[in-house]
């Protein structure tokens, strides 16, 4: 089995799991341990924090250690703990504890699989193969989704915690299972390959290896701190929307669950051809143009979901959130490994970058419910709309990608003019 084929599987069965229970965790406290949306809001917001705190460090613990396989297995191992922990859990300190388990184990997924993939085929064929990934990445949420969704009735809500092990399982034995001749650390980290020297195993340390960059060199470059204040810009109006969406639903009679769980399948299955599509654009066109399309998106999706109010029509919001949030999925990591190639802390930049976007995730829904008790729906809408045309501008008018922004090419142009 070819190692490309590993690296499918293994998106495939970690889609559903990197959240944990997600949506579900809410439902399953309320019906098994009859806690309220406040304390089940609590209890969330501090793990969502706590992850947040983790991201970076752990994208270090990447660089460093450099055994992908392994660091995939003990994160799903954290993720199958951390869940199944929460079947006799009923005091808050314990699920605080299993769900922030479980939640290290996702956080410490994501560079993990991007480590492995840079190994595997190397920086040129990245984009093309991280399109690939988050493809197969929304597949398998589609398949838990879909498989949760039919159990329900007969298993009754327990039925997510049996599809997440399983999916969790499966993970851990697709990652042992990839060739470890197959990972190069020096081709996951941008150091001239030699072979005879490059025979090294899954991780293990090559002698002679360059020195990596410092932390504060790569953390330092204004073209990646451009990048994450776009982001966490784009975060701040897209992460609570389709919250906000539910709940206009509710106010105008709709019945919110039905149409909720339509939306989030529709988005699913629009990232699939998108994040296809975004990965073969990358290099034709260029990361830049990948994250103005799907900044530009945003505004558009914020507007039908303000003015709008048949829910069938709003199936269109949701197919632009499918645009937006596949080119990022894809675009991301490939923007942070061209900016750190090389420095040997690609991982710990993708990490430090997830945790900088996430505050922006973090803070959206109460972003949008103060918006909406000041403007109300439309203004409500709008205002989460409004963040994504300040990270269009920051990426039009900064360099926050390898090809040359405005600013980069006035100064071209200056001092062609002074050459002259």
């Amino acid at each position: 089995m070819a190692p490309t084929t590993h690296l499918a599987l293994i998106n495939v069965f970690i889609g559903d799991i990197q959240g944990g229970l997600g949506p579900f965790l809410g439902t399953w406290l309320a019906e098994a341990g009859s806690w309220s949306p406040a304390r089940v809001g609590l209890v969330t917001t501090l793990v969502g924090f706590g992850t947040l705190l983790l991201s970076g460090p752990f994208g270090a613990l990447v660089d460093r250690v450099g055994r992908p396989r392994w660091l995939i297995a003990a994160a799903c191992a954290a993720i199958l703990a951390g869940t199944l922990l929460l079947l006799p859990a009923r005091a808050f300190a314990f699920v605080f504890t299993a769900q922030l388990l479980a939640a290290a184990g996702g956080t410490l997924l994501l560079p993990a699989v991007t480590a492995l993939t840079l190994g595997i085929v190397g920086k040129d064929r990245f984009p093309s193969q991280q399109g690939r990934n988050q493809a197969f990445n929304h597949v398998g949420i589609l398949i838990a989704a879909g498989a949760i969704t039919l159990g329900t009735a007969r298993f009754g809500p327990a039925i997510a915690f049996w599809v997440l092990g399983l999916m969790a399982m499966l993970a851990i034995a697709a990652a042992l299972a990839t060739p470890a001749s197959a990972w190069s650390q020096r081709r996951a980290v941008g150091w001239k390959e030699d072979e005879a020297k490059d025979g090294a195993k899954d991780g293990k340390k090559e002698e002679d290896a360059p020195q990596r960059a410092s932390i504060r060199t790569v953390l330092g470059d204004r073209r990646l701190l451009v990048l994450a204040c776009a982001l966490t810009l784009f975060n701040l109006g897209s992460g609570g929307m389709l919250s906000l969406l539910g709940q206009k639903l509710v106010a105008t009679a709709v019945s919110a669950t039905h149409w909720t769980a339509i939306y989030v399948m529709v988005a699913q299955l629009t990232m699939v051809p998108v994040a296809l599509f975004a990965g073969s654009l990358a290099d034709r066109r260029g990361r830049r143009k990948l994250l103005l399309a799907a900044f530009a998106v945003l505004p558009v999706r914020a507007a039908l979901s303000a003015f709008v109010d048949d829910p069938t029509w709003l199936i269109l919001a949701e197919i632009l959130d499918g645009v937006a949030s596949g080119i990022v999925g894809v675009a991301v990591p490939v923007v942070v490994a061209d900016l750190t190639w090389g420095s040997g802390r690609t991982q710990t930049a993708l990490g430090t970058v997830n945790a900088v976007q996430g505050v922006g995730g973090a803070l959206s829904a109460w972003y949008g419910g103060l918006a909406f008790g000041l403007f109300g729906w439309a203004g409500a809408f709008l205002a989460l709309g409004a963040p994504a045309l300040a990270a269009l501008a920051l990426v039009i008018w900064f360099d926050a990608t390898p090809e040359p922004g405005r600013r980069s090419r006035r100064r071209q142009a200056r001092t062609a003019q002074a050459a002259t």
